[in-house]
């Protein structure tokens, strides 16, 4: 990335990567994995490789990412889901095995698990 020299341009990155999120939640799921230090010594990729492997074999039609340090270290592995219209919720100590419930049940059926959640963030924010 180009060094930002002045504040008008850090002002139009901000606004183009909010259209780029922004077209992103209105298209498919956005599943991002903080894989920062923390969250790789606490296993978020092995939790990475686990959703990718059931967004295969279920053939969702998700953007999957990662992302650095999200600043919840003691919570890694961090995931968040951000389906079209709805809060991008955030899940805390995700492991593999609790992948499947999650894709099955928030994914594809819109429903938050609720004791794996630890909060949401607006559409609109």
């Amino acid at each position: 990335m180009a060094v930002l020299k002045n504040v008008d341009e850090l002002t139009q990155l901000r606004k183009n990567i909010k259209k780029e999120l922004q077209a992103a939640k209105a298209e498919k799921p956005v599943i991002t994995i903080g894989m920062g230090t923390c969250g790789q010594a606490a296993g978020a990729g092995d939790t990475y490789k686990a959703v990718q492997r059931e967004l295969e074999k279920r053939s969702v039609p998700a953007t999957l990412r990662s992302v650095g340090c999200i600043g919840l270290c003691r919570m890694e592995p961090l995931v968040d889901i951000q389906l079209a219209g709805q809060p991008r919720v955030t899940y805390a100590n995700v492991r593999p095995a609790q992948i499947p419930r999650i894709i099955d049940e928030h994914v594809l059926n819109g429903k938050v698990v609720q004791e794996w959640a630890i909060g949401f963030i607006p559409p609109e924010w």
